[in-house]
């Protein structure tokens, strides 16, 4: 049975979606994998903020755990030194407001007839409630909202004869996207969806040749000093043991649909995606926005910190001078996901300051990555027009934001996108902006310089690469 290495666990609520998972093995190494693990979770904080999970393996037991807040919050030098072990798998996470309990943190750890196991997942299956009834319906018993659990009892009822015979074929009744790390005594198996719509790399830690890496995004590997070998094949099942790491490509498919999102947004800078790195990704979109919009200004801004990229890009494009003309306070989390209204209109008004000295007078072209809710967006228009900009004029460097992810980002439900059924006018108009202006489905495409039918756009053209149905019903 998993070991508890702390015995308390957080009751309060706690979140899920739009997370990032890790994963490091090295059976043949003297090294503790759990510092490691831990600075895998920290380089993906900005992948969730509200819990960290992480369980470890020695070879015998599987040690865990986990609990609310942000990564230095669960784990202290203390936590770390509970443990031990050669494998561990790690989990950030935040979460909707119908599934805030603690029991959903992760990673999830169970006993099972292949042993211990433990599991952490990114994204979300289009199938759930089909495989839940079906669980339900032969006597199983769940415990959490998360689908973790229920790739877990799909495993542990495989009939198969080994772990990787029973995960693959575990993995041929999943619908949706996914991007998952299982851990059990002796290795680790990772798994990316059919279709490669969730991120998900290999790497190598260059101070332990034996050692290879499982990350979300590739950041995670390079902040260990490790080396990025490639991405996670859409369909591939990677297996990591005592051997190094072997791989299966078990679920092939005719299309890609890679979330472009991702790049857009929740990405962090410095990591590779799709071979492109999301910085110069990022400004490359700027370029783009710059080249298809009439640009009436004096000055660029970005809206902190999303959007300084793009607005690079933009100031590069269209020969304006770029400036800093908000500050950020680095201690409030990202306003889109916070859980609800109230505590969304609260953060914008303390996250953003802007300098009056630079903005006073000045024609402002502002550049967003998104507008989702709209909160930030008219906020931030407000608070530059109160510190003395004559004009302000929002670039954003996406289509509009109209239709509802069903594949593991939040905001899952269409009635809070602001977007959805009013036209960029009608927008303009709410937000208080003096013009807006968004990149074209085709310009973000040119910039990701992905092949269309390689991406996935639902959220801005409504067109799901996959079942459109968050519950596959």
């Amino acid at each position: 049975m998993p070991h508890e290495a702390m015995t308390s666990i957080p009751t309060a609520e706690t979140p899920q979606e739009a997370c990032g998972v890790v994963g490091i093995f090295s059976e043949n190494s003297k090294i503790n994998i759990a510092p490691f693990c831990y600075l895998g979770l920290y380089a993906l904080q900005h992948r969730g903020q509200a819990s960290a999970g992480m369980v470890t393996s020695d070879g015998n037991t599987l040690w865990q755990k986990k609990g609310l807040g942000l990564v230095p919050d669960v784990f202290g030098k203390d936590e770390i030194e509970e443990l031990p072990g050669y494998g561990a798998i790690g989990h950030v996470r935040l979460a909707t407001d119908k599934d805030r309990h603690a029991v959903n943190t992760q990673p999830l750890a169970v006993r099972s007839a292949f042993g211990s196991l433990a599991i952490a997942h990114n994204g979300r299956l289009t199938n759930r409630n089909t495989l839940e009834a079906g669980l339900l319906q032969s006597g199983a018993m769940l415990q959490t909202d998360t689908d973790s659990e229920i790739i877990l009892n799909l495993i542990a009822k495989s009939e198969e004869t080994n772990l990787p015979k029973a995960v693959a074929k575990t993995l041929r009744l999943l619908e949706g996207a996914y991007a998952l790390v299982i851990l059990s005594q002796d290795m680790i198996l990772a798994a990316r969806d059919p279709v490669g719509n969730r991120p998900l790399c290999l790497g190598k830690m260059e101070t332990d040749p034996e050692a290879f890496i499982v990350a979300s995004e590739s950041c995670a590997v390079s902040n260990l000093g490790g080396k990025l070998i490639r991405e996670v094949e859409p369909g591939e099942l990677l297996v990591l043991d005592k051997r190094g790491y072997s791989s299966h490509s078990l679920l092939p498919s005719p299309k890609k649909a890679f979330c472009a999102f991702e790049h857009i947004y929740f990405a962090r800078p410095d990591s590779i995606l799709s071979d492109k790195n999301a910085y110069l990704v990022r400004k490359a979109i700027g370029k783009e926005l710059a080249l298809e919009s009439k640009v009436n200004a004096d000055i660029v801004i970005g809206a902190p910190d999303s959007g300084i990229s793009p607005a690079l890009g933009f100031a590069e494009a269209s020969g304006l001078p770029f400036e800093t003309g908000v500050i950020k306070n680095r201690y409030v989390g990202r306003v889109f996901l916070e859980p609800n209204q109230a505590r969304r209109d609260l953060a914008v008004r303390i996250k953003l300051n802007p300098i009056a000295e630079v903005l006073n007078g000045k024609r402002v072209a502002v550049i967003d990555d998104s507008i989702v809710r709209g909160t930030t967006s008219a906020q931030l228009i407000t608070l530059l027009k109160d510190a003395g900009a004559k004009e302000v004029h929002l670039y954003i460097a996406s289509p509009p934001y109209r239709y509802a992810c069903f594949y593991g980002v939040e905001p899952s439900n269409q009635s809070e996108l602001v977007a959805r059924g009013r036209t960029v006018e009608e927008l303009r108009t709410l937000i208080g902006a003096d013009s807006l202006q968004y990149v074209s489905v085709d310009g973000l495409v040119r910039a990701l310089a992905i092949a269309k039918e390689d991406l996935c756009l639902a959220c801005f053209t409504g067109e799901y690469p996959i079942s459109s149905n968050p519950n596959g019903d």
